[in-house]
Order: structure tokens, then sequence, then C-alpha cells
């Protein structure tokens, strides 16, 4: 008789204390499933397009890491040929990603040799499409992409040189990236290409241009 009752006394001993190891797990679950919607979902709470509709949410939740908050604002300067169009999202987690997209009197070759002696090793990665021109850089220490398209605004003169004048943009990230090496330098350029496409319309550019839905991928190093 005696040992039934501790056999009684010892199953409901571990019955308690499973239940307070369910009980704490579940705990555990609802505060991690809590801190992981309140405190890191801040990218997700972003518009589904940031920059005036011009950057896909997604492609910014691939590039920059976690955050309890995020903002992305746009703001644009001036016009026609001296337009400049500027994207950014900030996290609490102090990551950034920049973006610029200016009409500038620039050549391919001059544009792509500032890349080329923009400092580090001085190498990049390079794809072009029905005159659309973009670049990465190789250097881990300066992750920057950049789009080239020709582009006349209206108020340029018709004697002036059509190709002397161009959309430019420039794409970077500060602090820490979720996206590393390749997948960065792709994440950036597709980035900078819908900015430099938004600039484009922004401008009016005299010759009207078929953008391709995406530019073809980089074959990385």
């Amino acid at each position: 008789m005696a040992e039934n009752k501790e056999q009684a006394a010892f199953r409901a001993s571990a019955k308690g204390f499973l239940f307070s190891l369910t009980v704490l797990c579940l705990a555990g679950v609802a505060v991690w499933f809590g801190y992981m919607q309140f405190f890191t979902k801040g990218l997700e709470h972003l518009p589904a397009k940031v920059c005036e509709g011009t950057v896909e949410r997604e492609t910014v939740v691939d590039v920059l890491p976690h955050a309890r908050s995020a903002e992305e604002g746009s703001d644009q300067h001036n016009s026609g040929d001296n337009l400049t169009f500027y994207c950014h999202v900030v996290t609490s987690g102090d990551s950034s990603l920049w973006g610029r997209a200016q009409i500038r009197p620039v050549s391919k070759d001059k544009w792509l040799a500032s890349y080329r002696d923009s400092g580090g090793d001085n190498r990049i990665i390079r794809v072009s499409v029905n005159g659309i021109e973009a670049v990465a850089q190789l250097d881990p220490e300066n992750t920057t992409a950049g789009v080239y398209v020709p582009c006349v605004p209206p108020v340029v003169p018709s004697y002036n040189t059509p190709e002397a004048y161009a959309v430019i943009t420039e794409v970077s990230v500060g602090g820490d990236t979720k996206a590393t090496g390749g997948a960065l330098r792709q994440a950036l350029t597709d980035v900078a290409y819908r900015l430099t496409e938004h600039a484009y319309e922004l401008a009016e550019c005299k010759d009207s241009r078929n953008f391709p839905e995406d530019l073809p991928r980089y074959k990385d190093d």
C-alpha cells in the first residue's frame, strides 16, 4: 500500500514537472514570437514599394538585417539637366541603404573610369543591355553599384552632343548587411536600376526608351 502511494506521488510529481516545462516552453515561444514580430520586423512594415514606388520592399529586406524599426524616404532636387533624385532606407540598427540618381553631362567611358579609379583593388563587375550599363565594385570594403543610361533632357539644346548626357545612379549601404558578396552586389544594382528608370521618367528624356524588366545577372567572381 505504501509503495502504491509512493508511485502515485512520483507520477503526480512527474506530471507537474512536465506541465511546468510545457508552460515554460510555450511562454518562451510566445516571447520569441513577440520579439520577432515587434522588435525585428521593422523592414517588413515598410510600404510594398519604397521611394515613390520605385524599389520593392523585398529587395530591401534581402539587403538589410532585421531591425526594430525602419523608415524610408525620397526627395527630388531641381529638374531637367540638373535633376537629382534621392532614396534612402534607414533602420534602428544603424544599417542603411542610400541611392542617388542624377542627370549629368558625362560619357559612358568617363563614368566607367570613375569606378575603376575609386580606390580599393579597382576591380568592377559589369553588364550591359540596350545601351544600359551597370557596374558593381568587387572591393568588399566598398560595396557600391551604379547604372548609366543615356538621357537628353528637353532643356538641352539640339546642337549639344546627345551622348554627353545620361542618368547616372549610385547605390550603397552603410553598417551591417544581410546579403553579402555576389548577392549584395546584384541587389544593389537592381535598386540602382529601378531608381534610374524613375529618374529617366522624371527628367522627361527626349528619346523614349524601353527598359527591360530586369538587367542581366552578373557572372560573379
